[in-house]
C-alpha cells in the first residue's frame, strides 16, 4: 500500500491503508481541526524531525481503567500522600518537560515547536489536559493528553523522580474513571504502561470505541 502524502485540505485516508508499522501519512499540518479530525478517526501524530507523520497502529496499546493494576508499592505511596497530585495546574510545564526529559534508549523526541505550540492551543480550548505529580513545591511528574468523550489519548509523560508519573498516571486513571471516561489510548506498547494493565486490542475494536464514546 503506497503511503499517503497530506495537503492542506482536510482529509485523511482510510486507517486500513495504514502500513504494517502503523504510518499512515505524511505532511499536512497542526492546525487545530486537523489534529481532532485525526483522534476521532483514531489517528494521531508524531513527527520526524520537522515532517509530520500520522499513524493508526494495529493492533493498538490500550487502558480501561477499571483494569488498572496497582502494586502494593504504589498503594502505598498513594495511602501515604507521597506526591501532592493537580490536574491542569501546570499544562505548559508538563508538555515542556516531556519534550526536554531525557529517555534510556531514545534520542531526542518527537516533541518539537509545533508540537509544543498546538498542544498548549489544544489546552486553551478545553481538549489537552495535564495531570502533575510535585515534591515539595517542586513540578517532578506528569503527563498531557487529549479527552474527547469518554476517551482519553495519551499522548506523553515525563518523570523526574521515581514513581512520580506513575503516581500521576494512576490518580489521573482513577479520577478519569469517576468522570465517565471508558478508554484510554495509550497508543503503542511500553513495558511502563503494560505494568499498570494497558494490553492490545485490534485496531477494528478501538475504532469501535471511538464510534461508541467520542
Amino acid at each position: 500500500m503506497p503511503l499517503h502524502a497530506l495537503s492542506d485540505a482536510l482529509w485523511f485516508p482510510p486507517v486500513e491503508d495504514a502500513l504494517p508499522d502503523g504510518l499512515l501519512a505524511i505532511g499536512g499540518d497542526l492546525r487545530i481541526e486537523r489534529i481532532l479530525l485525526a483522534y476521532r478517526k483514531g489517528i494521531f501524530p508524531w513527527y520526524d524531525d520537522t515532517l509530520p507523520l500520522w499513524w493508526c497502529p494495529n493492533p493498538r496499546f490500550v487502558l480501561f481503567p477499571d483494569e488498572i493494576r496497582i502494586s502494593k508499592s504504589m498503594n502505598a505511596l498513594i495511602k501515604r500522600n507521597a506526591f501532592e497530585f493537580t490536574v491542569n495546574k501546570a499544562f505548559n510545564e508538563v508538555i515542556h518537560h516531556c519534550r526536554n526529559t531525557e529517555r534510556k534508549g531514545q534520542d531526542g523526541t518527537w516533541i518539537n515547536d509545533d508540537v509544543e505550540i498546538a498542544y498548549t492551543k489544544l489546552h486553551n480550548l478545553g481538549y489537552a489536559h495535564s495531570a502533575e505529580a510535585w515534591k515539595d513545591g517542586k513540578l517532578v511528574g506528569g503527563l498531557y493528553g487529549i479527552r474527547m468523550g469518554k476517551i482519553f489519548f495519551g499522548e506523553s509523560m515525563f518523570s523526574h523522580t521515581s514513581n512520580a508519573s506513575k503516581y500521576a498516571f494512576i490518580l489521573y486513571t482513577q479520577l478519569l474513571q469517576k468522570e465517565g471516561v471508558q478508554v484510554i489510548d495509550c497508543q503503542v506498547y511500553t513495558e511502563h504502561l503494560e505494568s499498570l494493565g494497558a494490553r492490545m486490542i485490534m485496531r477494528e475494536q478501538f475504532l469501535q470505541l471511538l464510534a461508541s464514546f467520542i
